[in-house]
């Protein structure tokens, strides 16, 4: 069997002379034509510019986990915040409604201030879910703060030979970036336990259908979302891989091993409580170290931001913030994409190939 990601094609003329110098010398006892010579090299040299536009655009192929099925269990785990088992109840009820078991991870209820257990504890449960060849994915209870404090003490050998999603989004960002930048793993940036309502019924349609994108996600169905255009868009179409998720936390992840990667990628970013001078600085820093130059595309999801303080005002839009450190390029950019610390925040499938269609009147996000 052929592996695409360690397929290494180094020309097309190279590829088409060794194959030429291998049919002339074979010992099969076939006659061919010159013109059945020159059809099939030029279907070498079609496959092989597919290929490399792909790997242009998607590095190498992403491994993506199998879709759950009915019966299929999902583990709960706290690697970030704490979280009490009454909290996840509106979470089991809904996840058990599409079919499928849930195993309590042995973080929930435990507490070490505003951790969901000690950093052993929670690198440990984490650990477990990890290795469990019986648990098919992996949704984080909550975010807050603490998966970068236990990243580093995970293995993710067992994970890597087997794949399964891993779900949340906020400061599971960590484990986004991480796993995605290392392993080349599709992970589900999406809603977490503590966003499931309680009350399904006097729910929000957009937050209905936020939990609902989830379910698709993880049992295999192409996501598609559709929203109205923005003024401050910038139109354009492309094909890549999707990567991103919180801002201060990709900041917080440069240098280390767990950097995000971006060339060739679509990014989205989102972020909550944060003044517009310190997006404007998360923002140099991505232009600074790279990350904006050899996009495919940009996504501004939601960005809850806070005040400036009287007398002290930066002056600037989250627009004109964004356009500063862009405009020198030329690949689409979006705003209000329903992605962030909102109801709105739907599940998209990072690592996975998808089209971005920005034009007049609307934005158009499909995986492939």
């Amino acid at each position: 069997m052929v592996r695409w990601d360690r397929l290494q094609v180094t020309g097309v003329s190279r590829l088409t002379s060794h194959v030429s110098r291998l049919i002339h010398h074979s010992p099969c006892p076939f006659v061919y034509s010159q013109m059945d010579r020159k059809h099939f090299i030029g279907s070498l040299i079609t496959a092989g510019a597919a290929l490399s536009s792909f790997k242009d655009h998607a590095g190498t192929a992403p491994n993506i986990p199998p879709p759950l099925r009915r019966g299929d269990t999902i583990g709960i785990t706290s690697p970030a915040g704490y979280i009490t088992a009454e909290e996840l109840q509106p979470a089991i009820r809904q996840i058990e409604s599409w079919g499928l078991k849930i195993k309590i991870g042995n973080t929930i209820g435990k507490r070490d201030f505003s951790f969901g257990g000690t950093d052993a504890e929670r690198a440990e449960d984490l650990q477990q879910m990890l290795d469990d060849a019986s648990i098919k994915a992996i949704m984080c209870a909550r975010g807050g703060y603490g998966a970068v404090r236990i990243v580093d003490r995970l293995n993710f050998s067992k994970f890597q030979a087997k794949p399964k999603w891993i779900i949340g989004f906020s400061d599971i960002t960590v484990l986004h970036s991480h796993i995605n930048s290392n392993y080349n793993i599709a992970t589900v940036h999406s809603k977490m336990c503590n966003s499931f309502p309680e009350d399904w019924a006097k729910a929000e349609q957009v937050q209905i259908d936020s939990i609902l994108s989830i379910k698709d996600a993880l049992t295999g169905v192409k996501m598609q979302y559709s929203i109205p255009a923005n003024e401050h868009n910038r139109k354009g179409i492309a094909e890549a891989t999707l990567t991103g998720g919180n801002l201060k936390t990709l900041e917080t992840l440069e240098a280390t091993k767990s950097e995000i990667k971006t060339a060739g990628k679509f990014l989205f970013v989102e972020d909550t409580g944060e003044y517009l001078y310190s997006i404007d600085r998360m923002f140099w820093n991505l232009k600074r170290t790279g990350k904006l130059s050899r996009l495919k595309g940009l996504i501004i999801g939601g960005f809850k931001i806070k005040p400036d303080d009287p007398g002290d005002e930066f002056g600037r839009t989250l627009y004109d913030i964004v356009w500063e450190k862009v405009k020198e390029y030329d690949y689409p950019v979006c705003f209000d994409f329903p992605v962030g610390h909102q109801k709105n925040n739907v599940a998209l499938k990072c690592g996975v190939l998808h089209r971005l269609s920005v034009t007049a009147d609307k934005v158009e996000l499909a995986e492939i």
